[in-house]
């Protein structure tokens, strides 16, 4: 009615005209595409759409993964979770992209990871997430300069270090580095670099706090009941993430499980720049 055409898009595929049903992963297998899962048995409503070819998604045998759905709309995607963690939400994982979730990656209710035009999320060994965390290298529709044509909001890759804490409703876009040990405060937008051990806040988000550190322990559920010092108590549970800032930091420090599962993944180590990372 307006001149315009519009595309039309299936009950079950967002991205295409076919018919893509998910599908209960239990246990490995390859599809005639070429698509392949490497999982172990008895999950708990853990799903995988492909729509595309050679795509692969591998979990760990004790990754903890449940309540989780996998998409792939296009080709090459490669997904990697960890051991011991607990992920759960919807990850889709696009053209040529990779995602790769660390050891012992924990949430608090479901998160959200979408990524596409060959771009890549790495998260490092032992964060925590709490509520409703999102996360996008892309902002799902292209913006263009209306005289040079030149795409505006580029999809852009994402990388958190080892240890580090997103709060509630934290959204970290497209381009953004956060570095080992920091922590994103409440209904942060993070779009750009936040360094190592920093508190960072707002939107967009600034650090607010350097040379800081965390720990997991809830401070509602066990003694001390009052935690003042964190030394003097003896509550230093990750020695190695108590570091001063460095905002000259080049690498970003993933951790052994996320760190060595990359390195040893023959075309995510192929494809993606691993120089930006270090254990």
């Amino acid at each position: 009615m307006d001149g315009m055409s519009y595309p039309v898009y299936s009950e079950f595929s967002r991205t295409r005209d076919v018919a893509v049903a998910l599908v209960a992963v239990n246990g490995s297998f390859t599809d005639k595409n070429g698509n392949k899962v490497v999982a172990p048995a008895g999950l708990n409503s853990v799903y995988v759409e492909f729509s595309g070819k050679n795509n692969e998604l591998v979990i760990a045998e004790d990754s903890g993964v449940n309540n989780a759905k996998f998409y792939y709309p296009a080709d090459d995607g490669i997904c990697i979770v960890g051991s011991r963690g607990n992920y759960s939400g919807r990850v889709r994982i696009g053209w040529k992209c990779l995602v790769s979730i660390g050891t012992w990656v924990t949430c608090t209710t479901a998160c959200s990871i979408y990524t596409a035009e060959a771009t890549s999320v790495v998260i490092g060994d032992d964060c925590m997430f709490a509520a409703s965390v999102q996360i996008r290298t892309e902002d799902s529709h292209a913006i263009f300069d209306v005289e040079s044509g030149e795409r505006i909001n580029p999809s852009r890759d994402i990388a958190i270090g080892q240890h580090v804490w997103l709060a509630e409703d934290s959204l970290i876009l497209s381009g953004s580095t956060i570095g080992a040990g920091s922590v994103i405060g409440t209904r942060s937008l993070v779009k750009g670099f936040i360094p190592n051990n920093c508190v960072a806040a707002g939107s967009p988000a600034r650090v607010i706090k350097k040379d800081a550190a965390w720990e997991r322990p809830n401070i509602a559920f066990a003694a001390p009941w009052v935690r003042s010092n964190g030394r003097e108590q003896e509550l230093v549970r990750t020695p190695r993430c108590w570091q001063k800032t460095d905002e000259s930091q080049a690498a970003v420090v993933l951790g052994k499980g996320c760190y060595t599962s990359l390195m040893s993944h023959d075309r995510a180590s192929k494809c993606f720049d691993m120089s930006r990372f270090s254990l």
